[in-house]
This record gives structure tokens, sequence and C-alpha cells, in this order.
């Protein structure tokens, strides 16, 4: 029987998978350029390490994340613009948080000419609590207008004033929810598009610093 996979676990592991991986030179990755590509890659090679080893549930495209037992999507992402994207569910996502938690590798690629390999040297392992998921403005600001007595109506032109993909009355019921449990501070930056985009800058320099924010490596 292989031992169950859980969040303290996966996060040593990461840790140990970034060291292994920073030295190690990939005849595949040799001019890649695709960031999604390299993500491809890095996620497969870690899921197929943890599942040698661990037991745990498959990611599949119903569940939309990686690690769906431990509630964790895995984002790969270079340090030359740190972001990545992920479903779009609900307005509510960039308020209270994706509902799951990342593990977010961040990489700078080197190619070897004269070997024909590539490396990815990883910058940053991070991994953000679900309670830190949301988008630091949005929160940021809705937190402050709860901190100055700020009533429906403020939270309602806020969100509009936010352009949230939200209509009049999916605004109404997302005022009366952050009233009734006020949203935790978030630290990723949250751009609207079909697909959110996530932005992991902030969560890099506050890893370590903020609670449910952990520097892996």
């Amino acid at each position: 029987m292989k031992p169950k996979l859980t969040i303290e676990i996966l996060q040593e592991e990461a840790s140990t998978f970034a060291e292994i991986e920073t030295s190690y030179d990939e005849p595949s990755l040799y001019g890649v350029t695709d960031g999604k590509a390299v993500g491809t890659y890095l996620e497969h090679k870690l899921t197929a390490y943890l599942s040698g080893i661990y037991e745990y549930e498959q990611g599949n495209s119903a569940s939309g994340i990686d690690l769906p037992s431990l509630g964790v999507d895995i984002k790969v992402t270079s340090i030359k613009q740190p972001q990545s994207s992920c479903p779009f569910k609900s307005a509510s996502q960039k308020i209270f948080g994706l509902g799951y938690h990342l593990l977010v590798f961040v990489y700078e690629k080197t190619d070897d000419d004269e070997n024909r390999t590539g490396r990815l040297n990883m910058q940053h392992t991070i991994f953000v609590a679900k309670e830190r998921t949301a988008d630091f403005q949005t929160t940021k600001g809705l937190l402050e207008i709860l901190k100055r007595d700020g009533n429906k109506d403020d939270i309602i032109a806020f969100i509009i004033e936010r352009n949230l993909p939200v209509d009049e009355i999916g605004a109404e019921q997302l005022a009366d929810r952050i009233l009734e449990t006020p949203p935790n501070q978030g630290y990723l930056t949250i751009s609207n598009a079909l697909q959110w985009r996530l932005q992991y800058s902030r969560v890099i320099q506050k890893a370590g610093i903020v609670s449910g924010i952990s520097r892996v490596r």
C-alpha cells in the first residue's frame, strides 16, 4: 500500500522535485519557447513522480484541477512574466478566492546549444492556500468599505466600478454575501477575461511573510 499524499507531504516533495529539476538537462525542452508546453511537461513529470510513490486521486478535465483529492492546482510559469490562466466559474472567485489551493512553480529557462538541451532553473516554488487566492485590489477595496461602515449600496457601487463580470441581481447577491461573510485579503492579481488571468508577482513577494502563502523552496 502506498502512503496517502497530504498537502504537507506535497510541499516537501515539491521542494525536492524543484531542486532535482533545476539541475536536470532535458533534450525535449531544447528551443521550446511555448510556456504552455513547458507547463505541461513539468506538471506531467511531477504527477508521474508523485503517483509512483503516493496514493492520490488523479486530476481530469471534469475536476478541472490537477490534484482534486487535495484541492490543489499546479501552475507553472516563467519568471519573465509570472502569470497563467484558469477557468472562469463565477465573479465571486475574484472576491472569495478560486476555491482551491495553488502550487506555483516559477522557472527561468536556459538552453545549452552545444548539447541541445533545455534546463528549467526553478526560481520560486510557492504554495498559496485557497483563502488567499482572491484578487488583491478587489478584496482590499471591499475590506476598506466594510471598515468604514459601508452598506450594501456602497458594495454594489464598488462591484460595478470594478467591472466584475456580474449582472445586477448577481451584484446584489454578492453584496449580501460580503456583508454576511467578509472576504479574506487575497494576494493574486486576477484580470477579467473568458478565462481568469492570474498574476503571481505579489505572491512571490509575500511568500513566507503572509499567512497562507508559503515559500516551499
